[in-house]
């Protein structure tokens, strides 16, 4: 677990599967690969395997021993509902999150259809704790199919990942929807993203009344661009039931 991120949306990082394969454009540039690769070969590395898929079950319960309350993005190196991750293995990853409910955790995953399955077995009779925020990437327009199964998750809090944006997106479908993430994508093939596809989808959010979240203009780094969009920050959270130090910084929204 990263005891800091330089993620602009978390506190910290924890990873009990690192690893993953790529399934939509948005996975083309992926920083997780891109950095783990780097490190395939090396012996003792904790990526010497590079990003192939990698249960870390010595991590599982890392977040117990963290006792001041933050952010955390759960499997940032990976993607937690993966269909090689065994059922059990993410159930354990949930009752971790259940029993360390002084945090709050966001789990994004571009699989959206098993995280839909694995949410409404697991909690038949009542929606995911709200400390657990669920979430879908959305790069374009193909990929808003995945916003639909998030709706029909029995989840607590819902959101969305538009980060890469690679694609102007017209109408999305905030329905159930607590919070969004815009982002432009940064590294050495980074794709550009227009400004006018940022307004758009942040005047939907206005216009719905969700937490709208812009993290970065993109580049050769993430942070070339800055983070202005029309001279301001955009710095919404949804609203939840504890305050964690990011978002005593910023605006909340219901």
């Amino acid at each position: 677990m990263a005891d800091r991120s330089a993620i602009e949306w978390t506190d910290a990082t924890w990873n009990p599967v690192t690893g993953c394969t790529k399934i939509s454009a948005g996975c083309d540039n992926c920083y997780a690969a891109r950095f783990s690769e780097r490190f395939r070969g090396v012996l003792g590395h904790p990526f010497e395997t590079g990003f192939d898929l990698t249960l870390r079950p010595e991590r599982l319960l890392q977040p117990l021993g963290w006792k001041r309350p933050r952010m955390v993005f759960v499997n940032s190196m990976s993607d937690l509902f993966h269909k090689e991750i065994p059922p059990a293995y993410i159930a354990d990853v949930f009752d971790t999150m259940e029993r360390a409910s002084w945090h709050t955790y966001q789990v994004l995953t571009k699989r959206s259809s098993l995280l839909q399955k694995f949410v409404n077995d697991r909690y038949r009779k009542r929606p995911a704790p709200r400390h657990i925020w669920l979430g879908v990437s959305v790069e374009d327009e193909k990929a808003t199919t995945r916003i639909a199964h998030l709706q029909a998750a029995n989840a607590g809090v819902r959101f969305l990942s538009i980060e890469p944006l690679l694609a102007p997106v017209e109408r999305l479908d905030l329905t159930g929807i607590d919070w969004v993430i815009v982002g432009g994508e940064s590294g050495p093939r980074a794709r550009p993203m227009e400004k006018s596809w940022v307004i758009n989808i942040r005047n939907q959010c206005v216009r719905a009344g969700v937490a709208f979240f812009f993290k970065q203009w993109g580049g050769r780094s993430p942070k070339a661009g800055g983070r202005l969009l029309e001279g301001k920050e955009w710095n919404q959270f949804p609203r939840r039931q504890r305050d964690a130090p990011k978002q005593q910084e910023t605006r909340v929204v219901a």
